[in-house]
């Protein structure tokens, strides 16, 4: 396929997992080793398509500052294949404990097919309160030993403050995310704050490429206020004030800690417009 017609078809792209995206994209930026005009027009048309996800912004800021972008651009595909966040996050969960999944991806959805001792209540999930496993390989080489299917309790929208009271842990999913706040799907502000009023634990899985420098978080928060009235978005900011703990690549870190993983350069010509 043709960088522009993959390139297309990645930024006509809606609902994909973010990692799954950025690597497609990847590929697609690949493409236009011998047009550097080319490959910043690329870049700046990708994040305006998906002006929220964090691996996006970090991939096209790492690609346009390198020596070589076609290398830089293999490299961080390398590393979104190599994070296994949503792992991480299940198996660091207290033993039979409550959890409360908002909005998550399905290869997040996914890892918690590794744990049959979890309540899970889930509001807002990709996969209509069914646990994907085997359908998600590509996200744990160890998912064929899984279930095929985990059951969850579907939670509705007017009931979320109450499930989030009720759960030991809520889990939340970063799209992007800053030292200030996160971006996260719909329903996640009014869990975290209810879960934090109520002295439960909150957590939100930041994986590779979520963490970005001011400059770039801003024009992530341009394009959520641009998607009309806040009622009416998919997305919200979460004050990073209401996390308890911050679980990434590695595993379970404080909100501090975590901050200290941003490795997404400025690149002036994607933040221009």
């Amino acid at each position: 396929m043709h960088p522009i017609e993959r390139l297309r078809f990645v930024a006509r792209a809606s609902g994909a997992d973010t990692n799954l995206l950025a690597r497609e994209t990847a590929g697609a930026l690949a493409g236009f080793a011998d047009d550097p005009a080319g490959l910043v027009m690329a870049c700046r048309r990708i994040v305006a398509r998906h002006p929220l996800s964090g691996p996006l912004w970090w991939l096209c800021s790492r690609v346009l500052v390198a020596p070589d972008p076609v290398a830089e651009a293999w490299r961080s595909a390398d590393e979104l294949d190599a994070d296994h966040t949503g792992r991480r996050l299940v198996d660091a969960l207290p033993e039979s404990s409550r959890l409360l999944a908002v909005g998550w991806s399905g290869p997040l959805q996914a890892a918690l097919g590794r744990r049959g001792d979890l309540t899970v209540l889930s509001s807002g999930c990709t996969t209509g309160g069914r646990l994907r496993s085997r359908s998600d390989r590509w996200w744990d080489d160890d998912i064929d030993d899984l279930d095929a299917d985990a059951p969850t309790i579907e939670v509705p929208a007017e009931g979320l403050g109450g499930a989030a009271a009720d759960a030991d842990v809520v889990a939340l999913e970063a799209a992007a995310a800053s030292v200030a706040g996160f971006i996260a799907p719909a329903g996640s502000f009014a869990a975290a704050a209810v879960a934090h009023h109520e002295g439960r634990q909150v957590w939100m899985a930041a994986g590779v490429g979520r963490y970005l420098p001011p400059r770039v978080w801003d024009r992530v928060e341009h394009g959520l206020d641009a998607m009309g009235e806040p009622w009416e978005r998919g997305f919200e900011v979460v004050p990073s004030a209401l996390v308890s703990h911050v679980v990434g690549p590695a595993g379970l870190e404080s909100p501090a800690d975590a901050v200290r993983r941003t490795d997404c350069p400025v690149a002036p010509e994607l933040l221009r417009g």
